[in-house]
């Protein structure tokens, strides 16, 4: 099917001028599969549609937010009110409060909270948080799981898993990143490793509950258990982080999905309901630590904005009031992943309303066996879909995020297209 493009190549060639790529974040900018990235203009429930005019169901649901699909009226609605009374005070407002208890309602191991304005700048704050706490120095991170762009958590495993990391980005230096040590997802042996060669010196663990930056890489049965027995064994603090997973998998997120406790957890996406926003909290006793209360500084100009705060409580309410939703989530998402797995293109992943087609054959258990994906290939089923108006993750290593107003004709459009590129 040929679409029209004219308007996003336009824009784009007027971006490459001012933004890096032409874009404000890598992956949209295409260059994994190839071809003129869409400019979008609007979206409504399961929909996007671009500057051409070129309509499509939306799988990434802005990379997680959209849970309730786009333009929910509640909360459209609650942002309205919330931008008439004020958009920015650069003070307190009480949907703060409302947020933080609310939080700690739905998940009780988070007793305090910190609102911030991204899922990056939680996750800085929660391990700085955890050298306070701790008077520790070293994070223990796992390869292919992603933390933000905080300098510390832009390494990889290299060659090996029990060493140092190294930095992963030009611009960060070999000094941010020595204190970051790097294990493999699903392996506790590599993790208990790090414990015995750097003996009370690890401040924190900190883990994607389910790995989604590496396409969808579930945790293997105990895995996560093991974890926090050898934090507890060791003094050390787990850190879940849950900017994807919060509020999408279960009202009480991973903490309660898989039956694991962390110390602290961080938050982003769906707390905002759309608009930009993170959090991290967890025990009282750490997050006292926390400026004003102690002394681990941490500020933000726009920290607790009254509008995503509007956005981000309705989002919640809703889905508290609603917890089947995510039994009918988890059924969209089986559904999608038993018929992409009978097309034969190769090995799907999936938890809840989180999925991924891996284009390869074989259990995909970690980074290195995710690494094995055909990319090439996965390009080119990118642009076959894109081409039948299904909008996907344009990288391999993405996940696919459904949503409660995907409809079932909406999953059969989906599944069609891909056995039409099986057939092919």
């Amino acid at each position: 099917m040929v679409q029209q493009t004219e308007k996003s190549q336009s824009l784009f060639e007027r971006a490459c001028k001012v933004l890096p790529g032409g874009v404000n974040s890598p992956v949209r900018a295409f260059n994994a599969v190839g071809g003129c990235p869409r400019f979008m203009a609007r979206a409504s429930g399961a929909r996007l549609w671009d500057v051409d005019g070129n309509e499509y169901i939306d799988c990434i649901g802005s990379w997680g937010p959209m849970i309730l699909g786009h333009g929910d009226p509640e909360v459209v609605e609650a942002v309205q009110k919330a931008v008439v009374d004020g958009m920015s005070f650069g003070a307190a407002t009480g949907r703060e409060a409302e947020m933080g208890e609310l939080i700690s309602q739905l998940v009780p191991q988070v007793e305090m909270i910190r609102m911030v304005n991204s899922g990056t700048e939680a996750v800085m704050s929660a391990l700085r948080a955890a050298r306070g706490f701790t008077h520790r120095h070293k994070i223990v991170k796992f390869a292919g799981c992603y933390h933000g762009h905080a300098d510390s958590m832009l390494v990889k495993a290299g060659s090996g898993v029990l060493t140092g990391g190294d930095p992963d980005s030009a611009g960060v230096t070999p000094g941010a990143a020595q204190d970051t040590l790097l294990a493999r997802y699903n392996d506790l042996a590599s993790v208990e490793t790090l414990f015995a060669e750097n003996p009370g010196q690890i401040a924190a663990v900190i883990v994607e509950p389910v790995g989604a930056n590496m396409g969808v890489v579930p945790p293997a049965a105990g895995f996560l258990q093991g974890l926090r027995k050898l934090c507890d064994q060791n003094g050390t603090l787990l850190i879940f982080d849950e900017v994807i997973t919060g509020f999408r998998l279960a009202l009480g997120g991973a903490q309660e999905y898989f039956g694991v406790s962390a110390d602290l957890v961080t938050y982003g996406k769906i707390i905002g309901g759309g608009m930009p926003v993170g959090a991290y909290g967890g025990r009282r006793e750490i997050m006292s630590c926390v400026s004003p209360l102690g002394k681990v500084y941490q500020a933000g100009t726009l920290s607790g904005n009254p509008v995503a705060m509007a956005a981000g409580l309705t989002t919640l309410r809703k889905l508290q009031r609603d917890p089947g939703i995510y039994d009918r989530l988890a059924q969209k998402g089986q559904k999608l992943a038993e018929g992409l797995r009978a097309t034969g293109l190769g090995t799907v992943n999936q938890v809840g309303s989180l999925l991924c087609l891996f284009f390869q054959q074989g259990p995909v258990t970690d980074y290195e066996s995710a690494k094995n994906s055909d990319t090439a290939a996965y390009a080119r089923y990118f642009q076959h879909m894109l081409s039948r108006g299904i909008y996907l993750a344009p990288a391999q290593f993405e996940a696919m995020f459904l949503s409660d107003v995907h409809t079932q004709e909406d999953l059969e459009t989906i599944l069609a297209a891909a056995r039409e590129f099986a057939n092919q």
